[in-house]
């Protein structure tokens, strides 16, 4: 492992920052990937941050967490299988819908099961109404940020719940798809979010059921 990053994009603190989050990294996936495909991954995560990050002192957190899902997601695919389903949970923004639905399906399914997320075009940062709805019934989604999806997260992915991205959202032969109709919360108050909410913690219900999941 090198001592920092020689790239010219990256302040000296944020060369260091990766470097850390590249051995937490590696500690994590020891014997499962190799530190140049750990790399890869947590550099390709941060680029795609970069552009949209609100607060560039987060973006090496940001990739070292999203990193840490993608190489969960690929560790999936190659066959490290634990026996839990996977949702993803896809809309535009990755800011209100699908994150409320994570919220959702992460506080009753524990650890029974996994959820993940991810938007066509998502934003910079959550959506505040969202979090507030949410925060209404117990959940805190605030420290969840925006991310893309990436190919091997959808691949790991048992189930693909999508909101409102139409064609954007990425489809793949033999893959199960659902698809709900929903509001865009976008530009709406937290009293006009709360049916959305609503209605999502209802589908996700009806889903976790489908799935045998256990409900805390």
């Amino acid at each position: 492992m090198p001592e920092t990053y020689q790239r010219a994009d990256l302040t000296v603190d944020q060369q260091h920052a990766l470097l850390t989050a590249a051995r937490n990294l590696g500690e994590r996936f020891a014997g499962t990937f190799s530190t140049e495909t750990i790399e890869r991954f947590l550099h390709t995560s941060y680029d795609q941050f970069a552009e949209k990050a609100a607060i560039p002192a987060f973006l090496p957190l940001l990739a070292e967490r999203f990193a840490r899902q993608r190489l969960t997601a690929l560790a999936r695919v190659e066959g490290a299988d634990d026996g839990r389903p996977i949702v993803l949970f896809l809309c535009v923004h990755n800011a209100g819908r699908s994150q409320m639905a994570m919220g959702f399906f992460q506080h009753l399914a524990a650890d029974h099961a996994v959820a993940w997320s991810g938007g066509s075009e998502f934003a910079s940062e959550i959506n505040s109404a969202a979090v507030a709805s949410m925060a209404e019934r117990g959940i805190d989604i605030s420290a969840e940020f925006p991310k893309p999806w990436t190919e091997e997260i959808i691949r790991a992915a048992d189930v693909v719940v999508t909101m409102g991205c139409g064609d954007a959202c990425p489809v793949y032969p033999g893959k199960r798809y659902l698809d709900w109709e929903l509001d865009d919360p976008a530009g709406k108050s937290t009293e006009d979010v709360r049916p959305i909410r609503d209605e999502i913690e209802r589908r996700v219900r009806a889903l976790l059921a489908e799935l045998k999941v256990p409900v805390a």
